[in-house]
């Protein structure tokens, strides 16, 4: 992988890994554009860990709040009912799905999930759920009012995330508008979600790949990993802002141009 492809692909993630339109999908896409090579599900996974960073930095100050009182809430039953320590039983709770999901059907994950076709279908099929969800959904809930039900629930949404072209933060934002949480608090959530879950399967990426399971330069990866983490960080800022005013249509509507192109030019042997 040159330079210039790490540096294309890092944007590429960084962008879309908070936007509702897969960065999984893209980090597979844009490569079947350019005619490039499949940098593969493990160089997905590894550089995932930039735009978690992001996360990590952006929402640090809720961060340490949420594992202090989970962690006072262990010794005092009386402070289980807080917000935060509710907060962190929740992403706990949450991301047992996806470990299960993911350890279940890794070889199918890492291979045959990566088809094209899947990847535009599943792209057109969850923007239409999400735009679904938008009309459906009544947007009166906050992140006080969510319970366990509705993070199991979100949960399992994330899981789906597993599936190329699906997005994480496009699932999870979805299952939170299914469950009439404001859009706002449906990101936020979203966000400190996918942290365990990334986090986890980034390091077993780079563990398989020290390993020597994939031919990926490290200093690509590096270089890949940086650029996602600073695009990353812009990305959570936006849509945070963005969705505090406005739907979630411009994305339906990228989501289905993109997944009917892939289709199209996949069918036509343009890209392969």
């Amino acid at each position: 992988m040159s330079w210039l492809e790490a540096i294309v692909l890092g944007i590429a993630q960084g962008l879309t890994e908070f936007l509702p339109v897969s960065s999984t999908a893209h980090l597979r896409i844009v490569p079947a554009f350019a005619g490039w090579e499949d940098p593969g599900a493990l160089f997905t996974a590894v550089v995932q860990l930039g735009t978690m960073l992001a996360v990590v930095i952006y929402f640090w100050r809720d961060l340490v709040r949420i594992v202090r009182a989970w962690l006072s809430s262990l010794r005092n039953p009386d402070e289980r009912s807080s917000l935060d320590a509710r907060m962190g039983w929740y992403v706990i709770i949450a991301t047992i799905p996806i470990g299960i999901f993911g350890l279940a059907f890794r070889n199918q994950i890492e291979d045959g999930a990566r088809n094209l076709y899947l990847i535009g279908i599943v792209l057109i099929v969850l923007g239409l759920i999400l735009l679904l969800a938008e009309h459906v959904g009544r947007r009166v809930r906050e992140l006080e009012d969510v319970g366990m039900r509705d993070a199991l629930w979100i949960g399992f949404a994330q899981a789906l995330a597993l599936v190329p072209g699906t997005s994480r933060s496009g699932a999870t934002i979805t299952a939170a508008l299914f469950l009439d949480m404001k859009r706002e608090a449906a990101a936020r959530f979203s966000f400190l979600l996918s942290i365990p879950a990334v986090v986890l399967s980034g390091l077993f990426g780079l563990v398989e790949l020290v390993r020597g399971d994939e031919g990926t330069s490290f200093s690509s990866l590096a270089i890949a990993t940086v650029f996602a983490f600073v695009l990353g960080y812009v990305s959570i800022a936006f849509l945070l802002r963005y969705l505090a005013h406005h739907s979630t249509l411009v994305f339906v509507i990228y989501r289905v141009v993109v997944g009917s192109l892939v289709i199209a030019l996949t069918a036509s042997g343009t890209i392969s």
